[in-house]
């Protein structure tokens, strides 16, 4: 609905709290202290809540309990700790002597003054207050959700409960799913699983929660559609047990609403479906659970049921550039999340990401090498090429609005660099009559920066620039070149190099350090020179 006062109020405010972002991010900057929203996002990351430590219900977290404090401390993360609290503190730094308004738990409000914020510690508790029961009425309304599957399940039982053995991919979007070229290929995630030889084995089924597409299927196994990622109940006694259940945990979650228990509440919707899994006949679960580093911070309660009851839990990466640059000073802290990582198992693509995962976790890490992870792909055609090519992969800048909410602790992925980049690459292939196969990382649409989306426009045009749709896969890019060149760091460069195609980082502002650990061994190079003396190895 369109109230055209209000609309216009609700407009000039938005337009007003971005500039005072903007003019905090100005701040940071002008004052050298850019990391400062990254090093405040990893002491959150690293603070025990002693609070809730030993205190969370087992009616609640179940046989998640031993691991209750951190399950607490990751979905917190999750919830609170993205781009608001980011917004919120570049909001209090737009402005002198302005306060941080955020809902946070008290060990958060505490880490917070220490970075030198100011937090009001009785508005602050009431918006914690107001989260908290606003957490209570969304886990009541998930039982009765639930509660009302489960009796449909009985009643009529839904396709997700016909499926016999499968594997089910969390998180998954259109792209990831199989779709093939001309060749026959299709360079998704779930064809990448089909073909890994420690995949759970005689699966009847590959399955998602991708909406409004068409069953397919990867050899003969088919790629299915599925609701919910666990089954409901389907048995009146497991529905009895749930409902009973149900009713303890509200009274339990309304109980440790007087008792300052929040922890108890905060988890109670993520409960409902660990305790769905719980009652579940272990025949109905998948026997592999798939998620990827898009949502590498919070493993749900649920998992840790379905892992006792006899399902694989299996965190994989699909990229690698998950680690900030090296400073002339040595390495940063690891950003924030990765840390209070416990997958049972993760699969990586080579020794570089495997030594990241256990200096963020811990040598206990259960860790397998797989090689590059595929897990986007498109049907599109590649077009023709008339000319020995060079694939170029960049890292498209977000406007700046977009951006300063990012925390990001150094101005690398900004038009002025990503322009440079592709110029110099552009003018140097120019010179040795190599033509540039550009794919952008995604698009990204409104969000990219205006400047860099013109620069896209004008660059596209020319006859020795081709571009490529960037649903495409990387792979089919690159194996269409007789060469690589990516922006530090992105993945590419690391599938250029397994299928023996020569691969190299280019850095325009020559401030990366060439013995970077997050290059995974690719060379960097650093000035123009550079670059174009290795083209010359490949006229």
């Amino acid at each position: 609905m369109n109230i055209p006062i209000l609309t216009w109020f609700l407009r000039r405010k938005r337009r007003k709290c971005i500039r005072q972002m903007m003019r905090g991010y100005r701040n940071l900057k002008s004052s050298n202290q850019l990391g400062k929203i990254t090093s405040v996002k990893e002491a959150l990351t690293n603070t025990k809540l002693t609070q809730c430590d030993k205190r969370s219900s087992k009616l609640i977290f179940g046989v998640g309990l031993p691991d209750s404090e951190i399950i607490i401390r990751q979905y917190l993360l999750l919830q609170l700790a993205g781009l608001n609290i980011n917004r919120a503190m570049l909001y209090a730094l737009g402005k002198p002597d302005c306060i941080v308004l955020h809902p946070m738990p008290p060990e958060w409000r505490n880490v917070l003054r220490t970075h030198g914020f100011k937090v009001p510690e009785t508005l602050t508790r009431f918006l914690w207050y107001l989260y908290i029961v606003l957490f209570l009425f969304n886990g009541i309304r998930s039982f009765v959700t639930q509660n009302l599957r489960n009796i449909k399940a009985i009643i009529i039982l839904p396709k997700d409960q016909k499926m016999g053995k499968y594997a089910y991919f969390n998180g998954l979007i259109a792209g990831s799913l199989p779709q093939y070229d001309i060749g026959g290929s299709s360079h998704d995630i779930t064809s990448w699983y089909y073909h890994w030889s420690s995949r759970a084995k005689d699966l009847d089924a590959m399955c998602h929660s991708v909406e409004g597409v068409t069953r397919t299927h990867v050899a003969s196994t088919p790629v299915v559609s599925i609701p919910h990622a666990v089954p409901s109940l389907s048995k009146i006694k497991s529905f009895f047990n749930y409902f009973i259940w149900s009713i303890a945990a509200t009274i339990k979650a309304i109980f440790s609403l007087f008792l300052n228990h929040w922890w108890n509440i905060l988890l109670l919707k993520e409960a409902s479906l660990a305790a769905v899994v719980r009652m579940q006949q272990p025949s109905k679960l998948a026997r592999d659970y798939l998620f990827n580093n898009a949502d590498y911070i919070y493993r749900p309660l649920w998992t840790y049921e379905a892992e006792k009851l006899g399902s694989q839990i299996t965190f994989y990466f699909y990229s690698t550039n998950c680690e900030a640059f090296k400073r002339v000073n040595g390495y940063p802290k690891i950003t924030y999340g990765w840390q209070i990582m416990n997958w049972p198992h993760y699969l990586v693509w080579d020794n570089y990401q495997s030594d990241f995962i256990r200096r963020a976790v811990g040598e206990q890490a259960t860790i397998s090498i797989v090689g590059p992870i595929w897990f986007q792909s498109s049907a599109c055609e590649m077009p023709k090429l008339e000319k020995s090519s060079v694939a170029v992969f960049d890292v498209t800048p977000h406007r700046v609005s977009r951006y300063c909410t990012l925390g990001a602790d150094s101005e690398f992925y900004v038009p002025s660099v990503s322009e440079k980049f592709l110029e110099d690459i552009v003018n140097a292939l120019q010179y040795f009559g190599m033509a540039m196969l550009w794919k952008r990382k995604r698009n990204i649409g409104a969000l990219a920066h205006p400047h860099y989306r013109n620069f896209l426009d004008g660059l596209s045009e020319r006859d020795d620039v081709t571009l490529i749709d960037p649903g495409i896969s990387a792979l089919r890019v690159i194996e269409s070149s007789c060469a690589v060149i990516s922006m530090p760091f992105t993945s590419t460069a690391i599938i250029a190099r397994e299928i023996g195609k020569p691969s190299v980082y280019y850095d325009p502002t020559g401030g990366l350090q060439p013995d970077d650990r997050a290059a995974h061994g690719i060379p960097i190079l650093s000035t123009v020179e550079e670059l174009e003396a290795w083209l010359s190895s490949y006229v």
